[in-house]
């Protein structure tokens, strides 16, 4: 079976931006498309459990990179249907704030 990284990327992006707070711009959310889209084609990303940790690092870099928004991470991808499911992080239980952390 072969990997529609674009298909897979949109899919994560939306199920992030649902969950971003605080909420994303259109112009946003193409731009974390665009990130997930990079880290799916990059070589190597051949598991599930390659791709999600590949996705969430590059949602860590968009949020360092942005330094205003926060949003949940990537538990689960299915490539067949590009169904996501999302996480929330926490140390505390709780989902984390875009401004100032815990």
């Amino acid at each position: 079976m072969v990997m529609d990284a674009s298909r897979l990327a949109s899919a994560a992006a939306e199920a992030y931006a649902a969950e971003a707070k605080p909420p994303l711009t259109e112009e946003l959310v193409a731009r974390v498309r665009d990130a997930l889209r990079a880290a799916l084609e990059e070589t190597g990303a051949a598991t599930e459990a390659d791709r999600i940790e590949r996705l969430n690092a590059a949602l860590d870099a968009f949020e360092t990179d942005l330094d205003a928004v926060v949003g949940p991470r990537i538990a689960s991808l299915d490539a067949a249907s590009a169904a996501v499911t999302t996480r929330h992080r926490s140390e505390a239980g709780q989902p984390l704030r875009a401004f100032g952390g815990q």
